[in-house]
């Protein structure tokens, strides 16, 4: 099912959850995982930034998404095994990477909810902050404001977008697991 809402009656379900760093991507995931968990809901989440970690890249390869790809169908073909029908997949640019993320877990019926978390640059500066130590602080900061930009203006119709600032990670993950309908 490629309308982006997630409603697949039967198949796989895809949560694509994207953002700029300090948006919450991550620790949202965890949340709405954590908060499937307590409902019952079956689901595996799977944090994308750790799916393309080797240097030097992959000859032929430069952007990693090859290597991505490769582990991300390896991981779900364990989860798979094992039954499971629902990805929690968080990375920041996961929301254009719908395509190979299906590729990733068998093609196929693969309902898809596509989730944009945003925040203002305050608050982004803020977060980084806290996380970011040493010299790569700042770099960190003007990769997540680019990033910013780019998804907003690339983000496919029917990505739900959720600002962040102000929120509880407990809200935000409310409003994502609601648009999946799960």
């Amino acid at each position: 099912m490629g309308d982006g809402t997630g409603t697949a009656a039967h198949g796989k379900h895809l949560l694509l959850i994207g953002g700029g760093s300090g948006t919450g991507k991550t620790t949202v995931g965890w949340e709405v995982s954590e908060m499937l968990r307590r409902r019952g809901v079956a689901h595996c989440l799977l944090e994308g930034d750790h799916m393309d970690q080797v240097h030097p890249a992959p000859p032929g390869d430069p952007h990693r998404s090859a290597i991505t790809e490769r582990n991300v169908s390896a991981v779900w073909a364990n989860y798979a095994q094992l039954g499971h029908h629902r990805l929690i997949y968080t990375n920041t640019v996961s929301i254009l990477e719908e395509d190979m993320l299906r590729r990733a877990m068998g093609g196929g019926d693969v309902g898809a909810t596509r989730v944009l978390l945003t925040a203002g640059e305050a608050t982004v500066r803020a977060r980084l902050a806290v996380r970011e130590t040493g010299s790569q602080l700042l770099p960190h900061i003007e990769r997540s404001l680019r990033a910013a930009v780019r998804l907003d203006a690339e983000a496919p119709a029917g990505t739900v977008r959720v600002a962040t600032d102000g929120l509880t990670v407990e809200e935000v993950a409310e409003k994502v697991a609601a648009a999946t309908g799960w």
